[in-house]
């Protein structure tokens, strides 16, 4: 067990871990010339900046730094982070100490210290982010990343309360699920004030909004699941609700799904949506979200409506092609394969959806790296020190149990009376592509089913080993514990774990969780949780603007071999199809007995009905839940404003425009009243009204935010509206840019007061952001100054068609009359990925992509779960 050469960290890798994860002193007057410090070297409220780097120099409370990139800037203390770990080794260290205490003596100690060094070694194990921060450092941070707390009581008092821990447990930077199903639905009698309710989605919207307060006032952002069950009468309001601007916007949404329900959806029958009677005497004192219990007690339900299942399912099926959400978790088959059945059900999901969980249940989290298992001289998985690691690392969290603090006594109770834990992957796409196994292909279904099974087996005999020896879970019951849908699977094809588990009991309640992963594997270089890579090439932000950078494993491979395709085994998550992502999770999920994290990414053109498949596909091969991302998906909001019907196009356009003059006619004044007028002229300020038919250009331009399509249309022999695209629909980006689109269009037609084509491109031209893209003439440092380049290629054209070429060191952009090259949403389809990301509301960068079921930023590291 000797210590490897471990490489230093270096760039955004190193960031992220002094950032997050390294013990940090909170006093920054014990600054010292030799130091390692983070330099807030951007002090912007919404996009900071900060570098890493060495203090050459102290005066007072003035320092001077040597960045890494070898500048040299002045600073003072209160901009400074101060870190005492500077390496992960001191990280290691600090960890296997503090993770090793627990045991019961000082051989104990010494020995389990040894061996959790050794898998941390190299991030052989790569533990969950509130472990690597708070384990050794702090008494008071909790080793949590996330929690369930009980549904709400159906009462103000009730739901005050349920927003009240919440706000507590975000407060200390973790994330938080609520099964809003215990409140009664939209206008039902609320006796006691003789009124009605507001129902269980608009309670949501006050646990949304109070999220976001604690988003934009902390220093971790808050995480919210909000999930109802499928027999709620408000089910349906709760699917559609984020199609209305406004109501639900800092949450993640799910359905729980029933296998009766399921079952109704095939055979196309009725459903019915009920809720308790609240008239039941015991209705304040036994009501708890539980409708199977509350029927078991023989008390009355209430019938609301009648539905039939599939039109609900269609619902929710449509919502999530159009905006990824609401999630589908399929509950009864969740209960059903779940450890805990018989004492403690699950209700909910954290943010991400890996961790189904109980009532005040939490999530222990840490990942086995998988891309150091790689075996070379064999070629194969590197088995048996694998096999060392997964059962090392299921007793480091077990520890992590009798480590962490506990600042709800409900948690404790819980955690300690099941003491469940989550073991997971990352770099399970590298060490495929080490293997030259095509993520996705038949081949790799079977492989999957050998590895994540053998890691199973590993972690349930480490766990009925230390049973042996300190006992099992308080409510452990042998023959109940064995008749799971889980564990019936396992020991069906592992029998000595039933053995070992009837002969020492067992440790833990669960075992195995597959989280994201997004901070903590981009941290270590690796790819993250079970996705495959987004992409092998990207563009990364630097003091030179946008470079092109490769994943390391894929730059090697292009690098001992110029000039050639990546071989097929080499696969991204937009390279897949939809199905294929379904299938690896389905395949891992027999072997995962809590959840998945998992997006399964689909082509902007993938159907409602393909949609519907691939949730059926899902159920159908055992998967606890599914989220699909369907490139360039949008909300129902942005969807109602760009309707494209001929007949009703000029209306549509024309309310539009009179809802957006009425917004920015001030502004428009003000602009114009700056703009110096000759003074035989009266400036003109009537409003032009768009003609049926109007003639122009599209122009292609490539920007540091992807390719922009800006057309350009002549209204009486000049310019008079504009049009943009980039991006992906509903993403920041295009609405941004879509917007510029209609301001611009607003200011040429407002009035005749000279040249304004003339005056937008001055004010528009040579506007920078965060990098730029091109050199010379045909650099482009935004999309405001890609408008303006159009502009000035559109007027000195005259009334040609132009065709012009842009070029720049990333792509070459051709100017074109018509949109024939990409899609109605302004996607070029050679930029697929690029259209994926987003704006990054960390460091503002067009970095932030959809992956394992959360946003995450190739730049900086940010992630929406962590």
């Amino acid at each position: 067990m000797e210590a490897t050469e471990v490489k230093p960290l270096e760039g955004l890798s190193e960031k992220i871990f002094l950032d997050r994860y390294a013990r940090k002193d909170a006093d920054t007057n014990n600054t010292e010339v030799g130091d390692l410090v983070l330099a807030l070297t951007k002090d912007d409220p919404k996009f900071p900046a900060k570098e890493v780097g060495e203090v050459i120099a102290r005066q007072g409370r003035n320092v001077t730094i040597k960045l890494r990139s070898g500048e040299v800037i002045e600073s003072n203390l209160d901009k400074l982070t101060l870190t005492k770990e500077k390496t992960p080794g001191e990280l290691w260290d600090r960890l296997a100490k503090a993770m090793a205490s627990v045991e019961g003596s000082a051989e104990k100690k010494k020995e389990w210290e040894k061996k959790f060094r050794y898998i941390l070694d190299d991030w052989k194990l790569v533990p969950g982010g509130r472990i690597a921060a708070g384990a050794g450092a702090s008494e008071e941070l909790t080793l949590f990343n996330c929690y369930v707390i009980p549904s709400p009581h159906d009462s103000r008092g009730g739901i005050m309360s349920t927003l009240s821990e919440m706000t507590e447990i975000m407060s200390r930077g973790g994330g938080v699920g609520i099964n809003l199903s215990s409140l009664r639905p939209r206008r039902a009698i609320v006796q006691g004030v003789n009124g009605s309710s507001s129902g269980a989605v608009s309670w949501g919207g006050l646990f949304s909004y109070t999220t976001g307060l604690i988003e934009q006032g902390g220093s971790r952002r808050g995480a919210l699941m909000l999930m109802i069950n499928d027999w709620h009468p408000d089910l349906l309001d709760f699917i559609t609700v984020k199609q209305t601007m406004g109501q639900i916007t800092n949450a993640n949404l799910s359905v729980c799904v029933s296998n009766g329900f399921m079952k109704a959806v095939k055979e196309d029958l009725e459903w019915e949506l009920v809720f308790p009677d609240t008239t039941e005497p015991t209705y304040n004192e036994t009501w708890d979200g539980d409708l199977a219990k509350w029927k078991e007690a023989g008390k009355p339900v209430k019938s609301y409506r009648t539905v039939r299942a599939r039109e609900v399912w269609h619902t929710i099926i449509e919502s999530a092609w159009k905006s990824a959400e609401p999630g589908v978790v399929f509950m009864e088959y969740y209960n059903q394969m779940s450890n805990s059945w018989y004492f403690n059900p699950i209700i909910c999901t954290n943010p991400c959806g890996e961790q189904g969980l109980p009532a005040w249940g939490v999530c222990n989290l840490s990942a086995v790296n998988l891309s150091k298992f790689y075996d070379a001289d064999k070629g194969d998985v590197a088995w048996d020190e694998l096999g060392t690691t997964v059962r090392y690392s299921t007793r480091f969290l077990d520890n992590v149990i009798d480590k962490t603090p506990y600042h709800f006594e409900e948690n404790r109770i819980n955690q300690q009376g099941e003491r469940r834990v989550g073991l997971g992957t990352m770099g399970l796409a590298e060490l495929m592509i080490k293997l030259k196994i095509r993520y996705g292909s038949p081949e790799s279904l079977i492989f999957l089913d050998k590895l994540y099974g053998f890691m199973a087996r590993e972690a349930y005999l480490a766990s009925a080993e230390i049973a042996a020896e300190k006992g099992s879970f308080k409510h452990f019951d042998t023959e109940k514990y064995l008749q799971s849908g889980f564990m019936k699977n396992i020991v069906s094809v592992y029998p000595e774990v039933g053995e070992a588990i009837r002969k020492g009991g067992m440790r833990n309640v669960t075992v195995i969780t597959q989280a994201p992963t997004g901070s903590t594997g981009t941290m270590v270089g690796t790819s993250t949780g079970i996705e495959p890579y987004f992409a092998f090439e990207y563009f990364r932000q630097s003091r030179l603007g946008f470079d092109k950078q490769y994943v390391p494993i894929a730059q090697e491979w292009m690098e001992k071999n110029p000039g050639k395709e990546l071989p097929d085994y080499y696969v991204t998550s937009m390279t897949l199809s939809a199905e294929d992502h379904i299938r690896v999770q389905a395949a891992i999920q027999r072997w995962v007995d809590s959840s998945i994290s998992k997006t399964a990414n689909a082509p902007h053109d993938f159907s409602v009905e393909d949609t519907k498949r691939l949730y059926e596909l899902a159920f159908d091969l055992g998967c606890k839940g599914v989220t699909i991302y369907r490139d360039g998906s949008r909300n129902e909001q942005v969807l109602s404003t760009e309707k494209k019907e001929d007949k009703k196009e000029d209306k549509a356009v024309a309310n539009e425009e009179k809802t957006a003059e009425t917004v920015a006619k001030e502004a428009i004044d003000t602009a114009l009243a700056a703009t110096p007028a000759p003074s035989t002229k009266v400036i003109d300020k009537e409003y032009k009204r768009r003609p049926q038919i109007l003639r122009g250009a599209t122009y292609k331009i490539n920007t540091p935010f992807g390719m922009a399509y800006i057309t350009i249309n002549d209204l009486n022999g000049a310019p008079g509206e504009i049009f943009l695209n980039v991006g992906k629909a509903g993403s920041d980006v295009f609405a941004m840019a879509e917007a510029l689109g209609r301001v611009c269009t607003l200011f040429l037609r407002y009035g005749d007061h000279g040249n304004k084509v003339n005056l937008l491109i001055k004010h528009l031209k040579g506007i920078g952001g965060s990098g730029a893209i091109g050199f010379g003439a045909n650099r482009v440092e935004s999309i405001a100054d890609a408008v303006a380049k159009a502009l000035e290629i559109h007027i000195a054209s005259g009334n040609d068609i132009p065709v012009v070429q842009v070029k720049s060191h990333a792509a070459a952009a051709v100017s074109v009359p018509s949109v024939d090259d990409h899609d109605h949403d302004g996607h070029d389809h050679d930029h697929a990925e690029a259209d994926s990301k987003d704006i990054c509301p960390s460091c503002g960068s067009f970095a932030l992509v959809n992956a394992e079921g959360c946003k995450n930023c190739t730049n900086c590291g940010y992630s929406k779960c962590s």
